[in-house]
Formats: structure tokens, sequence, C-alpha cells
């Protein structure tokens, strides 16, 4: 009987280039149902764009309980996290942790890799001292909510609209879910 080889680690420097793909290869799916397709980057120019952006965040982050998670299968990124302080008015950034991303490639879920990471997010969260944490998700994102309830977390009743290109004409709702950490 083989085991499978997976794992989640802290996102390396080195990294930021599987990342950055896997983010620019995950978007269309993830916002399809508010963005028209022509709205996101593509190209070998977008990536390389992306990952010195990630690149940059993972070597100089803006604060030292700013991380990224990676989950691996045989040292192929499938999947991050993005952990630091909660940024909303109405949170607590030395108590309150926002999990900004949560991303799992399309093609590999349903093997684990999303509860290896949110498990990890979430250990690496307590581990900076937070109590809670926080996450908003697109409001007609079922699938990331349904799998995030199944964790423990739950809507805690804010909500927010982005105004994405500044003049009201391609905005995305969300909604804020939260669990305890302590």
């Amino acid at each position: 009987m083989s085991t499978a080889d997976v794992s989640v680690r802290v996102a390396w420097a080195d990294d930021a280039a599987a990342i950055a793909a896997l983010q620019l290869r995950t978007w269309p799916e993830t916002y399809a149902a508010v963005l028209p397709p022509n709205a996101f980057p593509s190209g070998p120019e977008a990536v390389e764009q992306a990952a010195a952006a990630w690149h940059a965040s993972l070597t100089r982050p803006a604060d030292a309980r700013h991380r990224a998670l990676v989950a691996l299968e045989h040292n192929r990124v499938v999947g991050f996290a993005v952990t630091g302080p909660a940024g909303d008015p109405d949170c607590d950034p030395v108590a309150d942790a926002e999990l900004a991303e949560l991303t799992v490639d399309p093609a590999e879920r349903g093997r684990g890799h999303g509860s290896r990471l949110l498990q990890a997010a979430v250990d690496t969260m307590r581990a900076d001292r937070f109590g809670r944490a926080v996450l908003w998700s697109v409001a007609s994102d079922d699938r990331l909510r349904a799998f995030l309830t199944s964790a423990g977390w739950a809507a805690d009743g804010a909500h927010r609209e982005l105004d994405l290109d500044g003049d009201g004409t391609t905005t995305v709702k969300q909604v804020r879910l939260h669990t305890r950490l302590d």
C-alpha cells in the first residue's frame, strides 16, 4: 500500500511563480458568476507580474504575522492560504486574524488538500495568538461557504460590496464568516 506524498508548509519565495499561476488559473472559476471573462489577467506577462508581487510579499511581509502556506502534492503547489491580522474596522488586529485567501486548484479538489490547508492556517493563526478568524467570501460561492461551515465557521452578519472598477460597473458582493480559534 502506498501513501500519498502530500503536505502543507510555509510558502517560500521560490513558490511565488507557482502560487501566481495557480491564483490566476483559479480566479476565472472563483469569480465566474460575478465578473466577465475578460476581467481576468492572463498570459505569461500576467503570471510574471503576479509572481513578482508574490515574491515581494513572501520576502518582505507587511507584518510578521502575515503568512502564506502552500499545500503540496509531490512538491507541486496545489493550493495556498494567506493569513494575517484582520483589517476590518470592527475587528481587533491583535486578537482577530483574517484568512485572506484559501485556494485549491480545481483539478485537485476533493483530495483533502483544502482540509489540510485550512487546518494548517488555523494552527498558524493560533500560534500567532489570535483568538478569532474571519474570512470574506463571494456571496455566491456556496461551495466555499459549505466547506467552511462544515469546519465550524459561520456567517457573522457582516457583508460588503466591492467596487472593482471604481465607477460601480463591476461589483462583488461578499459575506464574512468567522470562527473562534481559542
